[in-house]
């Protein structure tokens, strides 16, 4: 009796692991487990504060244009770093447009954004979005975030943390 009783003990984890809702969990509900930017893979359609006080929204950025979207804090030195590495290599990104994001009110993005002359770049368009839902939609725990869209604005590929110029570089071609 003993000895059925250890044989029961070894197998119950397996027999409890058969009885799993992991297998048998429908397309739609696995689908809700990941982050939103997963389940609607275009940019997302908050407003953004620009430096000027200006609203947009994605409606008001470039169509039919592959989009770097950089999520960054004004106070990561990852994202100071990435952002002068950025600016050093411009002229790879001209094809692209860049909205650079910060969950941080208005008037610390305009210090960045005139630390690093943004206004001498075209291509980029930095914002607030002080709400932080960018950073739910992202499902951003480091930063910078880095989500690359392609000329129809489907998702491609995103970064959390840092990444090398050249990945993004190649991904924006």
């Amino acid at each position: 009796m003993k000895h059925y009783l250890i044989v029961l003990l070894l197998c119950l984890p397996a027999l409890m692991n058969a009885q799993s809702n992991k297998t048998t969990q429908a397309p739609a509900a696995a689908a809700k487990d990941q982050p939103p930017y997963l389940q609607f893979p275009t940019p997302p359609a908050f407003q953004y504060t620009l430096p000027d006080g200006k609203v947009i929204t994605k409606k008001d950025l470039k169509k039919n244009v592959k989009t770097l979207v950089f999520v960054f804090s004004v106070d990561c030195d990852h994202c100071k770093h990435l952002t002068e590495e950025m600016l050093k290599n411009i002229d790879k990104f001209k094809k692209a447009q860049i909205l650079m994001v910060t969950p941080f009110k208005r008037e610390l993005m305009k210090e960045y954004y005139d630390h690093y002359n943004i206004k001498n770049y075209p291509n980029i368009t930095m914002g607030s979005e002080p709400t932080r839902q960018i950073m739910y939609f992202y499902n951003l725990h480091y930063f910078p975030g880095l989500f690359i869209y392609d000329r129809k604005g489907q998702f491609v590929k995103g970064f959390e943390g840092t990444a090398k110029i050249e990945d993004l570089v190649e991904l924006l071609k």
